[in-house]
């Protein structure tokens, strides 16, 4: 069973409804007693990470999400902000993230990008992922996906990097530790490449 965690942020439905399409069992979780029916778990979010950790903190989700992920290793995929709230800390805020990578996220210095570019990064762009790996399955090559943010994900190891994107420089738009994955991009807005990716990640075996 795949469980969106709805914190009241990010377009749960989307991810709900892409699912169904693919006739892969999918529940949305907004109790800590829905979310215990998981068996991998998908992280939304949109926006700055200090309110996604507001509306987490504030849920009653969080306890029994780091009791899953931390605790029993249930595959956890963050999508967007959901993916930097798993850094130890974000430029973007003053709040506690989660620090489930040691990572942290800063923002995009437009000052000294050299082409013509500008925040947000906004729009479709390629992932290259580095080498093989279960969650980029059929997507080596040629796979654009949905970006919007301005602040990106700084991992302090280059092993916990599992694709990157280019954008004035190349940076990581996807990220794993062990059961732990995250993604820049908007998976659920990026058409084929992304219910790819959804797909790969429900039917990974950790």
């Amino acid at each position: 069973m795949i469980c969106i965690v709805n914190y009241g942020l990010g377009n749960i439905h989307a991810f709900a409804n892409i699912y169904k399409r693919l006739n892969m069992p999918v529940n949305i979780a907004s109790t800590p007693q829905e979310l215990r029916r998981a068996e991998k778990i998908i992280l939304p979010g949109v926006g700055a990470s200090d309110w996604a950790m507001t509306r987490l903190n504030g849920s009653g989700l969080r306890e029994t999400l780091e009791e899953m992920v931390i605790g029993e290793g249930k595959p956890v995929l963050g999508i967007c902000v959901g993916m930097q709230i798993m850094a130890d800390r974000s430029d973007e805020g003053v709040l506690d993230t989660l620090g489930w990578i040691p990572a942290e996220v800063k923002k995009f210095d437009h000052e000294r990008f050299t082409q013509r570019t500008h925040l947000p990064h906004m729009g479709w762009n390629n992932v290259q992922p580095m080498g093989t790996n279960s969650l980029f399955k059929n997507l080596e090559s040629g796979a654009r996906f949905y970006f919007l943010h301005s602040y990106y994900f700084v991992p302090q190891s280059q092993e916990h990097v599992l694709a990157t994107t280019d954008y004035n420089g190349s940076y990581a738009s996807s990220v794993h530790r062990d059961n732990v994955f995250g993604v820049q991009f908007h998976p659920e807005k990026s058409h084929q490449w992304g219910m790819q990716l959804l797909r790969n990640f429900a039917e990974m075996e950790m």
